[in-house]
């Protein structure tokens, strides 16, 4: 009995040495996927997309728990909240966000492949710079708080809903400082062809917000929103940290301002700040428009536009991301036919994936609604409003979409004066058809909603038509023809979701209840899926075959958890050249 005892302990001893050494080989690998560099941009995007989508449902869950607990007993507070949150987003908006897309970015990419070392240090400079400039806008804003909250709201915004937003301002400006380093931190790692870690980064943030709310409402009430916010933006930068600092960042306290680097962002950050500015005040607006209507408008407004814009932060924003490092590396005289065609074929991508994004949004708005708003607290004459809000925004859902690749297209060949000019004239159109409809048609949401649809597909064509001009023009059949075939294909996917949809709501369903609602959801749109793919190869559309391509891959996914040849140097002259 010794014997065998001794064999099974042997047995068993070497069975758990190879357990240990699996799971072991698991871990290491998978800090090696982690770190992994994608070398094109579809494969970037792809590696965004599909972190951006788990954060897309945490952000549902996020809204669908601020609907529940306030949108019955504390709208007016709700509204505060979504008031509140305007100014320090502009600080960070103009400050981090102008100095990351039109500067940091490119001319970090252009010093990391010359020298590493150099890199990091002018990124402490403008790091330094931009946060200096934040801390003294961010104490004018919270010195100042309750009266610029009156300036930014109307005649809706009561007297008690004013002090509440000027206090959540407050809390949320910190929010924004923890966001301001990580999203310099974000730019280091794509700038690095690192894209999966600052892609998983917003479901931190996100749980952060989730946990907050519902571990301090019952305290703090509405202000539970706003600790979320900083719980989560301070997860935002402590996910992201430990891979910086390997890929070589060490903070460094200097404000280099005569580094050539340093001065040349320095250089092309005011524009692109004016043009975001642009932006801010068209999301101020929005939020003026809105709060001279009736209470609870402010809410449903953004609510619809989160909606519609959930494929645009899903498949837009991760290619735009994504190719901003790459543009810039094709903006030499020489290398004009493969910047053109990169940008081509980055509309044609984006396209493929948005338009039938916004028929599903058109077609399957108020299930949509419903699903994912549709607390008790959420009544069925705001559902019904809230979808025809949806309905109307998600026509502009490719222009937006589109805006992604044109705008940072110009970032990389470092002009941002373009876009200012053309997003000042777009913001003029939309201020001017929102007025009128608030003020002088008294329609609700629904008119805010036309204004932003319009002169966002106009401010599109116009960007599209100075690109065009600016790069001794593009191969319009080569840019067109592919976008006509999707749209076809979209418009024959949109009747194949209708059909369906009515009938089996009619005889089929019980759509008062959730899960006969969720399965109807699921049901057609699957069969819209299945149309689009149908068509879509019927018509040639190439991008079929690319994802197709990028999908089969995925069924070796157990080579990404192999040891991999790649090194990432922590010294020294940068080799990390894309070869894309």
């Amino acid at each position: 009995m010794s014997w065998i005892n001794r064999e099974s302990t042997v047995t068993m001893t070497l069975h758990q040495k190879r357990e240990k050494g699996m799971v072991s080989n698991l871990l290491k690998n998978g800090q090696a996927l982690i770190a992994k560099q994608q070398n094109s941009i579809l494969s970037a995007a792809f590696v965004i997309t599909l972190a951006s989508l788990v954060s897309a449902v945490l952000g549902f869950i996020r809204e669908r728990v601020l609907i529940s607990y306030f949108f019955t007993n504390s709208k007016e507070a709700l509204d505060a909240f979504r008031i509140a949150s305007r100014l320090p987003e502009l600080a960070f908006q103009i400050l981090v966000v102008g100095a990351l897309s039109a500067a940091f970015i490119p001319i970090f990419s252009k010093y990391l492949a010359k020298s590493k070392q150099e890199a990091y240090e002018i990124s402490s400079s403008i790091i330094n710079i931009v946060l200096l400039l934040f801390i003294v806008i961010s104490a004018v804003i919270f010195i100042n708080a309750e009266g610029f909250i009156r300036l930014i709201t109307s005649v809706g915004f009561s007297d008690s809903q004013i002090v509440v937003a000027a206090k959540l301002t407050r809390v949320m400006l910190l929010a924004q400082f923890f966001f301001a380093i990580s999203n310099f931190l974000t730019g280091m790692i794509q700038s690095h062809q690192r894209f999966l870690v600052p892609a998983l980064a917003p479901l931190a943030h996100n749980l952060g917000i989730i946990i907050g709310i519902i571990a301090f409402k019952p305290i703090f009430g509405i202000y539970s929103a706003a600790i979320g916010i900083v719980l989560g933006s301070f997860l935002h930068l402590l996910f992201q940290l430990p891979l910086a600092i390997k890929l070589g960042f060490s903070y460094r306290l200097s404000l280099k301002l005569y580094h050539p680097g340093v001065k040349e962002m320095l250089r092309l950050i005011p524009a692109r700040t004016l043009t975001i500015s642009v932006n801010q005040l068209e999301y101020f607006a929005t939020g003026y428009f809105a709060t001279a209507m009736s209470v609870g408008s402010l809410t449903l407004f953004e609510i619809a536009q989160r909606l519609m814009s959930a494929p645009i932060r899903v498949f837009a924003v991760p290619i735009g991301q994504a190719s901003l490092p790459f543009l810039s590396q094709e903006t030499a005289a020489d290398k004009r036919a493969e910047f053109k065609t990169m940008i081509i074929k980055s509309l044609h991508k984006i396209m493929f994936l948005t338009l039938p994004a916004s028929i599903i949004l058109i077609v399957l708005r108020i299930p949509l609604v419903r699903i994912l708003y549709g607390a008790k607290s959420f009544p069925w004459s705001a559902t019904l409003l809230t979808g025809q809000a949806v309905a109307v925004l998600s026509l502009s859902i490719f222009a937006q979409s589109a805006h992604h690749i044109l705008s940072r297209a110009f970032y990389a060949m470092e002009n941002t004066k373009t876009p200012f000019k053309i997003a000042t004239l777009a913001m003029m159109i939309n201020l001017t058809i929102s007025y009128i409809a608030t003020f002088i048609l008294k329609s609700n949401i629904v008119g805010i909603a036309w204004a932003l649809t319009i002169s966002s597909i106009l401010h599109v064509i116009i960007l599209l038509g100075a690109l065009h001009r600016r790069t001794g023009g593009f191969d319009l059949p080569a840019l067109l023809n592919p976008i006509g075939k999707m749209i076809i294909t979209t418009l024959a996917t949109g009747i194949c979701l209708w059909v369906p949809m009515r009938l089996l709501d009619q005889f089929v369903f019980d759509t008062t209840k959730t899960i006969p609602l969720i399965i109807l959801t699921v049901v057609v749109s699957s069969i819209g899926f299945i149309v689009y793919l149908l068509f879509s190869k019927l018509l040639g559309v190439a991008e079929l075959a690319e994802f197709r391509a990028l999908i089969g891959k995925l069924g070796n996914w157990q080579k990404a958890l192999t040891p991999s040849a790649e090194v990432i140097q922590t010294d020294g002259p940068s080799q990390e050249v894309n070869p894309s």
